[in-house]
Formats: structure tokens, C-alpha cells, sequence
């Protein structure tokens, strides 16, 4: 079982990964979870905005304690900073933008991801929610989509899945995923392993996944 700072420590891995995937000049969204992590790791000299669904384009970093401003959120109603430049509109010209499809990525937790992309993020039956949220508009209209997640469940069962049993935010709509233990592709012939995380091997990543995995050609390992 990991301990709070382990788990620190697999979440700061992800997002650092994740972060890999923005190139600069992309305008991104960074889903509500883990995803806002990525800000903090963005590397000096990309030029990249960032757009939150509650009408913010110029996301910063985390505010320090000093720097925190309530009225200043993300759309999972964390505190946040805005670059120098950054503008605020409505919730309506914010979907404009998603549905008109300029977001170059997006960065989404997951639940569940099947081998033919299909994701579910943003439901657990039985559990009180307020609703689907921006997710099903962003999965649509962001040009490419990257869930980042653990890869199994507290109870050690794999999330990578043959089939999603969770309802659906989306069918077939992820390009990739990134978990803590691997970086997985979704490819018109399935899902493909592409990266292996520092200390696991391609056996215990195939063990630990439900769906089917074929092995890149140009497989890396220990690549974070």
C-alpha cells in the first residue's frame, strides 16, 4: 500500500510525463484532477496557454500561499495564477472554442480506458455527482486527447480495459495513455505499448493490463 508521499511522488511522475506531450505553441486544456499538475511542469521555453472550460485562457502555475486569490479558479474550482496577458470570458465563448476545435490537446484523468479508446472519467454509479461537465465537449473538440491515470485500482485491477463498465464519456476518442507505469498508444490495430516507466518491466506491464497490448518496434524503457 502507498503511503501519502509515494503517492505524491507517482502523481508528480505522471504529470512530468504528460507534460512531454505539449509542444510549444499549442493552446491546451488540463482536466480537473491530476491533470492541473502539468502547469507546474512546464518547461521553460515553451510557449503554451492554457484554457480551463470556466472561461480562462492563460493558466499559470499553482499558487504559492502568498499568491492565492479566491475568485481566481479552474473548473474543478482550484486556485490557480494567470500569466501575464491572460483573458477571462464566459462559459459560452469557452465552449466555442472547444467545439470549434481550437484546442490542440487536452489533458484528461480517466476511470477506465478500453483498447479501442473509449473512455469513462466522469461517473461511478451510486456515487452523488453533479453532472458530466465540460469532458464530453472537450474529448470531441480537442484535436488530440491524453489520459493520464493509475494503472490499476486500489484493488490492484487493471483500469486499461477490454471494455469500459463505466458509462461513457466518449467512444474511441483517446489517442494515448499515460500511467504510472506505462504509455500506451491507441492505434487503429489496437492498443500499443510504446514506453515502459523506470523499475517496471514489459511483463508486468502485459500482466497487470486486461486488454490486449501488442509491443512497438521502437519500444522505450525506463523513459520516467
Amino acid at each position: 500500500m502507498l503511503n501519502q508521499l509515494d503517492k505524491a511522488l507517482v502523481r508528480e511522475r505522471i504529470a512530468r510525463r504528460a507534460e512531454r506531450e505539449i509542444v510549444s505553441g499549442s493552446y491546451v486544456n488540463l482536466g480537473i484532477g491530476m491533470p492541473t499538475m502539468v502547469a507546474n511542469y512546464i518547461q521553460g521555453g515553451k510557449q503554451v496557454v492554457l484554457q480551463s472550460e470556466n472561461g480562462l485562457l492563460g493558466i499559470g502555475k499553482s499558487p504559492l500561499k502568498e499568491e492565492v486569490d479566491p475568485d481566481l479558479i479552474n473548473a474543478g474550482k482550484e486556485t490557480v495564477t494567470a500569466q501575464e496577458g491572460a483573458s477571462y470570458f464566459s462559459n459560452a465563448e469557452s465552449f466555442a472554442m472547444i467545439r470549434g476545435a481550437h484546442l490542440d490537446l487536452a489533458i484528461l484523468g480517466g476511470m477506465e480506458v478500453s483498447e479501442t479508446g473509449d473512455l469513462a472519467n466522469w461517473m461511478i454509479p451510486g456515487k452523488m455527482i453533479k453532472g458530466m461537465g465540460g469532458a464530453m465537449d472537450i474529448v470531441h473538440g480537442a484535436k488530440k486527447i491524453v489520459i493520464i491515470m493509475d494503472h490499476v485500482n486500489k484493488h490492484g485491477a487493471s483500469k486499461i480495459l477490454k471494455k469500459c463498465s463505466l458509462p461513457l464519456t466518449g467512444k474511441q476518442v483517446v489517442n494515448r495513455v499515460i500511467t504510472d507505469r506505462a504509455v500506451m498508444d491507441v492505434e487503429e490495430n489496437g492498443l500499443v505499448l510504446v514506453e515502459v516507466a523506470e523499475g517496471w518491466t514489459v511483463e508486468e506491464i502485459v500482466e497487470s493490463t486486461e486488454a490486449a497490448l501488442k509491443i512497438s518496434e521502437h519500444l522505450r524503457i525506463g523513459t520516467y
